[in-house]
């Protein structure tokens, strides 16, 4: 049974952010290289624009503003899972190599798997989430001993050092590509967000309207995975089949989020631990605000980038990096 006082908290936490990203996406379509003047925006959503004004919000910042959000909240759901199963509040899709090997595969089958651009759109999630899957099956393994299961500490570190492996692997490809190739390998490592027409969006947007709704349902799962295996076990819980579905889920998220939005680290990281801040640490209550801060984070992070230094701006990625960073640091001294 959950505090009444919780849920009336929580609807209040999660109308705040509500507004925070209506606020966000209505200054984000307005400003940009080409400029929307504020008082136009709704007529031109309703359809009395200008030719040029429905081109700039229709085909250039709203779908953009769409697929940060959808990216942005997929982070923080599968950040949320993956710190629920592995007991570590340092666990992120980005941190422990999940987001590298995504971008690996996604370099790979960019490279050397020339396909029609109407295909490549539907099988970009689809390849990330090969990669990420490999990548977090090998993480797994050197993180888990059968004598005490797995260890937190020991996932980042070995997640980290995977991270840096696949970034040398998307160096040694860089180096072997074609100079168009290599222009999109490395906005895709800088974590620009370049996946931003309608396609793109509709190609992630299935993944996230099955797997989010999933992940809710399976939240008091998390909740007893994030106590010790012997309670889990005492409440008839199958601890190993559970993390491994969990984990699948968390790795599709990422993937999807990824293909095309590039390496973006930190969001999964932080909208779990501010969610849990405001109003608890029950999944049941925090995932739902941690979607809508995750959303709310990247769209921000986006919308400042890009406008920092016009016209090509500065990738989100290394905006929420900016912001992410330091976060990380503090949770990591007051871990030690």
């Amino acid at each position: 049974m959950i505090d009444p006082s919780i849920l009336k908290k929580q609807r209040t936490v999660l109308m705040v952010f509500s507004v925070l990203i209506i606020l966000t996406a209505v200054i984000g379509l307005g400003m940009g290289y080409s400029s929307v003047s504020y008082s136009r925006i709704f007529p031109t959503i309703f359809g009395e624009g200008t030719f040029k004004e429905e081109f700039v919000l229709f085909s250039i910042r709203l779908p953009r503003i769409v697929m940060t959000m959808l990216a942005g909240m997929a982070l923080a759901v599968s950040g949320s899972i993956l710190q629920g199963i592995t007991r570590n509040d340092l666990a992120d899709p980005g941190i422990i190599g999940i987001n590298s090997g995504a971008g690996a595969a996604v370099a790979i089958f960019f490279l050397f798997f020339p396909v029609e651009a109407g295909v490549f759109v539907y099988m970009l999630p689809a390849a990330a989430f090969f990669g990420a899957l490999i990548t977090a099956v090998f993480i797994y393994i050197f993180s888990y001993q059968k004598s005490v299961g797995l260890q937190p500490v020991r996932l980042v570190l070995v997640g980290v050092g995977f991270s840096m492996a696949l970034s040398g692997v998307m160096v040694v490809l860089i180096s072997s590509a074609e100079r168009e190739k290599v222009a999109f390998i490395a906005n895709w490592l800088a974590g620009s967000i370049w996946g931003t027409d309608w396609p793109y969006i509709m190609a992630v947007l299935p993944w996230l309207v099955v797997l989010i709704p999933f992940t809710l349902y399976k939240a008091n799962r998390i909740n007893l995975l994030a106590l010790s295996d012997s309670v889990s076990v005492g409440v008839g819980l199958s601890i190993e089949k559970e993390r491994l579905i969990l984990l699948l889920a968390a790795v599709a998220l990422a993937a999807s989020a990824v293909s095309v939005t590039g390496a973006i680290a930190f969001i999964g990281l932080m909208a779990p631990h501010l969610a849990k801040s405001l109003v608890g640490p029950r999944n049941q209550v925090y995932l739902p605000v941690a979607i809508l801060i995750g959303g709310w984070l990247l769209l921000l992070a986006d919308t400042i980038g890009r406008n920092l230094a016009p016209p090509e701006g500065i990738p989100a990625g290394i905006m929420a990096a900016l912001i992410g960073a330091p976060y990380f640091v503090y949770l990591l001294l007051r871990k030690v």
